[in-house]
C-alpha cells in the first residue's frame, strides 16, 4: 500500500499538459509540497519503515551529476533507466570496430596486389625459362635480326680491345709516374752533392774567340761541377716527364668514359633487348601451343589473352630493338671521335718528348686543351689537415 502511495505522489508531483510540456509550477512551490507530501505520508503510515521507503524512493530520483533516460515514474524499477554513458559507449565501439574494419581491408587490398604481382612474375620467369631452356636443346625457335646481332658482337669484341689499351695505357701511365719520381729525387741529390763535393769541379781551357787576323785563340780556365750539371739534366727531364703525363692521363681518362660508360650503356640497353626478345619468344610459342589445341569457350578465352600478352611483349621487343640500333649508330660515331683525337694527342706528346722538343710538347698540350696541375695540387693544405 505505501508502494502504491508512493508511485502516486510522484506520478503528481509532475503536471503534464495537453503539449506534453510541464505545468508551469514554480520551482519553489513544487519543493515545498514534496516537503508536506513527506511529513503526512510519515503520520499515515507511521514508524521508521515508512521514514526509510521515504527516502528511499527520494533518493532514487534523477541524478543531477549524469543524464539519464527515465521510463516510467521514480518509484519504478531500475529497467527504466538508461545511462548515456552506455550509448556513448556503444557509438564509441561502432566507430572504432568500423575503422578497424576499414584497415583490414585495406592491408587486405595491398595483400592481393602483392599477391598478383608475384603471381605474375613467377610464370613470366617460368616462361621465359622453358624458353631458355628449348632454345639451348635446339627445342624451340627464336627470333634473330641477323645484322643487328653482327653490330652486338662487333660491340662486345671492340669493347675487349679496349679495355686492353686501358689496361696497359694505366700501367704504362703507373710506370713512368715512378721514373719521373726517380729523376726529380735523384736531380735532388745531385744538387746536394753538387755543394758538398768542390773536388769534382773540373778545369779547363775553353776557347772564348779566334782572332781570323792574327789566328790566334783566346783561352780561359773554366770550372765544371758535374753534380751540378747532372742535376739540372734531370730536372729538364723530370718537367718533361710531367708534361708527358699529363698527356698520357688525359688520353686514359677519355678512353675510360669511353669504355666504361659510353658502351657500358649501350650494353645495358642490349641486356634489356636481349631480355624482350626473350619473353617475346616465349609468349609466341606459348599462343602458338595455344592455337594447336581444342577451340572450346575456354581455350578461346585463353588464346585471346595470350595474345594480348604476344602483343605487348612484342611491342616492347620492336621498341628496345629501335633503340639498340640508334645507339649502336651513335656510339660508332662517337668512338671514331674520340678515338682520332686521343690517338692524335698520344703520338704528338710521345713523339716530341723522346725526341727533346719541349716546346712542341708543351704545344701539344695546348692544341688538345689541356692544363696540368700544380706540384703540390692534389695534396690538402695546411689547414685542410688541421
Amino acid at each position: 500500500m505505501t508502494d502504491s502511495i508512493m508511485s502516486k505522489a510522484a506520478t503528481m508531483e509532475i503536471p503534464i499538459n495537453s503539449n506534453g510540456d510541464t505545468g508551469t509550477l514554480p520551482e519553489d512551490d513544487s519543493l515545498e509540497q514534496a516537503t508536506k507530501l513527506q511529513w503526512s505520508l510519515a503520520e499515515k503510515v507511521g514508524g521508521s519503515r515508512s521514514s526509510r521507503d521515504l527516502q528511499q524512493v527520494m533518493v532514487s530520483g534523477p541524478n543531477l551529476n549524469e543524464t539519464s533516460i527515465v521510463s516510467g515514474g521514480y518509484g519504478g524499477t531500475a529497467e527504466g533507466i538508461i545511462p548515456t554513458s552506455s550509448i556513448k559507449g556503444s557509438s564509441m565501439q561502432h566507430s572504432s570496430s568500423s575503422s578497424s574494419m576499414a584497415g583490414e581491408e585495406a592491408t587486405r587490398g595491398v595483400a592481393v596486389e602483392k599477391l598478383e604481382s608475384v603471381k605474375k612474375w613467377s610464370l613470366n620467369t617460368y616462361k621465359c625459362t622453358k624458353q631458355m631452356i628449348s632454345e639451348r636443346f635446339g627445342r624451340g625457335s627464336r627470333t634473330v635480326d641477323l645484322e643487328l646481332e653482327a653490330q652486338i658482337e662487333v660491340l662486345r669484341d671492340t669493347k675487349r680491345k679496349y679495355e686492353t689499351v686501358l689496361r696497359l695505357a694505366r700501367a704504362l701511365t703507373t710506370h713512368f709516374y715512378n721514373m719521373v719520381q726517380t729523376q726529380h729525387a735523384l736531380g735532388d741529390t745531385f744538387a746536394d752533392l753538387s755543394q758538398k763535393s768542390p773536388e769534382l769541379r773540373v778545369k779547363f781551357y775553353s776557347c772564348v774567340r779566334t782572332c781570323s787576323a792574327h789566328a790566334c785563340d783566346t783561352s780561359v780556365w773554366c770550372s765544371q761541377d758535374e753534380f751540378g750539371y747532372n742535376a739540372e739534366t734531370q730536372k729538364l727531364l723530370c718537367k718533361n716527364g710531367e708534361t708527358l703525363l699529363g698527356a698520357i692521363n688525359f688520353f686514359v681518362s677519355s678512353i675510360n668514359t669511353l669504355v666504361n660508360k659510353t658502351m657500358e650503356d649501350s650494353l645495358m640497353t642490349i641486356k634489356m633487348y636481349e631480355s624482350a626478345r626473350l619473353e617475346f619468344d616465349a609468349y609466341r610459342s606459348d599462343l602458338e601451343e595455344l592455337g594447336l589445341g581444342p577451340r572450346d569457350a575456354v581455350a578461346i578465352a585463353r588464346i585471346e589473352a595470350a595474345q594480348a600478352q604476344y602483343q605487348i611483349h612484342k611491342d616492347k621487343y620492336e621498341r628496345l630493338r629501335s633503340d639498340v640500333t640508334i645507339k649502336l649508330k651513335f656510339l660508332e660515331e662517337n668512338k671514331v671521335k674520340v678515338m682520332h683525337k686521343q690517338l692524335l694527342l698520344f703520338h704528338n706528346a710521345i713523339s716530341a718528348y723522346f725526341a727533346g722538343n719541349q716546346q712542341q710538347l708543351e704545344q701539344t698540350l695546348q692544341q688538345f686543351s689541356i692544363k696540368l696541375k700544380p706540384p703540390g695540387a692534389d695534396k690538402p693544405s695546411w689547414l685542410e689537415e688541421q
